[in-house]
């Protein structure tokens, strides 16, 4: 758990991410357990993978009604992908959470039946132990059901380090960290890389500091998009 509370110290805000330990310091005070400004936001995808992994391995009704069940959250989330926040954290308070609170009635039912040392009953308690985590992106439009953006964006990297083997030193393990996050950032908005990239290098030694922030993709495409319809 140490590097992410160095990585995350001065960060307020949500953090969506796996039932990695190693995150609980970020959300609770370890001794006090007093709540800190880091808000955890639970991953669906992360609980549906533990009820495949359980069907990977053999056949399993209760499995494969979670996994069932939990699709169902996410036809929700294709129907307003897109949509303003306020629309989308409508429709999830109107549909999402009574799916929700049956899904944990069930999963409470079904984990007390089983072996406490079970696959299928961890499977089970991962959502129920943080359960007000898996239930905080119904609370915010701009939150979402899974961080599978993101670990697709993290898979390139993942696959290509096997053959890069080395990034030169720990300077460039950090630029390289840094322009992976920007190129990322870009397609995540719909932003083409090299020309964002080529732009912003070009003007950012004449832009003034005080509306650095008109260089971000976003506000960059949307300001490209205007000169370009003038």
């Amino acid at each position: 758990g140490h590097h992410p509370a160095a990585h995350l110290a001065n960060y307020r805000g949500y953090l969506q991410a796996d039932g990695f330990a190693g995150y609980n310091a970020l959300y609770r005070d370890p001794k006090t357990k007093a709540p800190r400004d880091v808000v955890e936001v639970g991953c669906w995808a992360h609980a549906r993978r533990k009820f495949t992994d359980v069907l990977d391995k053999t056949p399993s009704p209760v499995a494969a009604e979670a996994v069932v069940r939990i699709a169902e959250l996410f036809a929700i989330e294709r129907e307003i992908k897109g949509a303003p926040p306020d629309q989308r954290r409508r429709v999830r308070q109107e549909r999402a959470l009574p799916k929700l609170a049956s899904l944990r009635s069930w999963l409470e039912t079904m984990e007390q039946g089983l072996s406490s040392d079970s696959a299928l009953a961890r499977a089970c308690r991962y959502p129920l132990n943080r359960w007000a985590a898996m239930v905080r992106y119904c609370d915010d439009g701009q939150l979402e059901v899974s961080n599978n953006l993101v670990e697709n964006a993290l898979r390139g990297v993942a696959l290509g380090r096997r053959n890069w083997m080395f990034v030169g030193s720990i300077k460039g393990g950090h630029a390289s960290a840094l322009f992976y996050s920007l190129v990322e950032t870009c397609k995540l908005n719909g932003v083409e890389p090299e020309a964002w990239l080529t732009d912003v290098i070009e003007r950012i030694g004449s832009h003034p500091i005080n509306r650095i922030d008109e260089l971000l993709p976003w506000r960059w495409q949307a300001a490209r998009d205007t000169a370009l319809a003038a």
